[in-house]
């Protein structure tokens, strides 16, 4: 086997190891908030893919009673439960994150880690 058809095999797991890696990446180079919850946002998205294709089978057919035939291979249904209860999860984690960086630019008007934590430093050592 030939090292094109083994990426082409696992192109899902290569796609989403390449999306998380995208996102973690956003994540620690970006000082900039929004930029950074987008980044988690890309993250989580790699992690739904993986979880795609972890729930894939090959020929596999979907499990309901009484509308396949004997023998056929079924596909896992768990993996896209966990797949709408990550998407709960990153959906509340992006809207109390952004309204966080919110309530952050009304009161230091910037939302640039790096300028944000030279004001804190500064009103800290005021008081």
């Amino acid at each position: 086997m030939n090292i094109i058809e083994r990426i082409l095999e696992n192109i899902n797991y290569i796609g989403a190891v390449a999306l998380f890696l995208i996102g973690l990446r956003i994540v620690v180079l970006h000082s900039n908030l929004i930029k950074r919850i987008m980044g988690i946002n890309i993250m989580g998205t790699g992690v739904f893919l993986f979880f795609v294709a972890i729930g894939n089978v090959s020929g596999g057919v979907v499990p309901i009673v009484g509308a396949n035939p004997e023998g056929s291979t079924f596909v896992n249904p768990l993996p896209s439960v966990f797949i709408l209860t990550g998407i709960v999860v990153v959906v509340s984690i992006t809207v109390y994150s952004l309204s966080l960086v919110i309530r952050i630019y009304q009161n230091y008007n910037t939302i640039d880690q790096k300028e944000l934590a030279e004001l804190i430093s500064e009103d800290n050592n005021e008081h």
